[in-house]
């Protein structure tokens, strides 16, 4: 009989561990604590920790390796009072490059200025269609996001459904939340990041998303001039995106997630291809131009 209740323990457990798609480390940085009791800050890490790392996100099953390696660093910015804070959100996620231990950044992206609503042991959960709390909805729209990048880096458009979700998310949330839920006052939010991604003139981007990761990264391990000469091809589409989606936000999140490795790629890379891709990233990243030009 203990022998069958163990059985059946060590099933549950790992059915438990499938369901999970994220692995998040979740951070609190204090450093601009005025007056509310460091602990409260440290239950808030663990909630948000557990928050992230337990909730089934999606109707696939994972194994524990296949988890998406996550980072998310939040940082104190006022003390609005003893239970309204506002932060900033430095959000990160990777994934393997196959025949590599190397992980390849996938979303890079920083939130400011998020407002909410926190006291401790306050249960943080997330209920789809339903709003909780602005911290807990601001991290399941970027748990629907992160979703949806990594999902297109494996099949053509395959995160579609994950941003439809974050944009599910965006639908929910009341008029009293705070800023950067709205079309209004500015195109650099997390309304706008929706709206692009799910915007037919973005769909080059997303279809480039999975000829860099798929056709060209992960195939960089036996064939680096083939992948380069794909990832170059893939990046082109950049420019069809600059010229339907002026000013769009997803430009600007792509390059910020992919300079460096970019960068670092074409550096390898023939006198031509450096040529291409400087002509390129000037057009669709000028204010960052003398970062690529680092590839000579």
């Amino acid at each position: 009989m203990k022998y069958l209740l163990s059985l059946l323990l060590s099933f549950s457990l790992c059915q438990l561990v499938q369901a999970q798609e994220l692995k998040f480390n979740v951070r609190v940085n204090v450093l601009a604590l005025q007056t509310v009791d460091p602990k409260v800050f440290a239950t808030l890490e663990q909630s948000l920790n557990d928050l992230l790392n337990s909730q089934k996100w999606t109707n696939d099953e994972f194994e524990t390796d296949e988890r998406i390696n996550c980072n998310l660093l939040i940082t104190l910015k006022k003390e609005l009072s003893p239970t309204t804070f506002e932060v900033d959100l430095a959000i990160q996620s990777s994934r393997p490059v196959y025949g590599t231990e190397y992980e390849t950044p996938v979303f890079n992206h920083y939130d400011e200025g998020v407002a909410f609503e926190y006291e401790q042991y306050q249960p943080m959960q997330f209920t789809r269609n339903a709003y909780n709390n602005n911290l807990v909805s601001t991290l399941a729209y970027y748990a629907y996001i992160i979703l949806g990048f990594d999902y297109d880096t494996f099949s053509p458009l395959g995160g579609e459904r994950f941003f439809l979700e974050a944009q599910e998310v965006v639908n929910s949330i009341p008029s009293s939340a705070g800023g950067g839920w709205t079309a209004s006052g500015t195109t650099r939010n997390r309304y706008w990041l929706t709206e692009n991604l799910l915007s037919p003139r973005v769909r080059p981007l997303r279809r480039l998303t999975y000829d860099y990761h798929r056709l060209g990264m992960d195939i960089m391990h036996k064939s680096p001039d083939e992948g380069r000469a794909v990832i170059l091809r893939a990046l082109s589409e950049l420019e069809k995106v600059n010229q339907a989606y002026p000013n769009s936000m997803i430009i600007p999140v792509f390059s910020v997630t992919k300079r460096d490795e970019i960068v670092e790629i074409f550096k390898r890379g023939t006198a031509a291809e450096q040529n291409q891709l400087l002509q390129l990233m000037g057009k669709v990243d000028p204010a960052n131009v003398s970062r690529y030009r680092e590839i000579r």
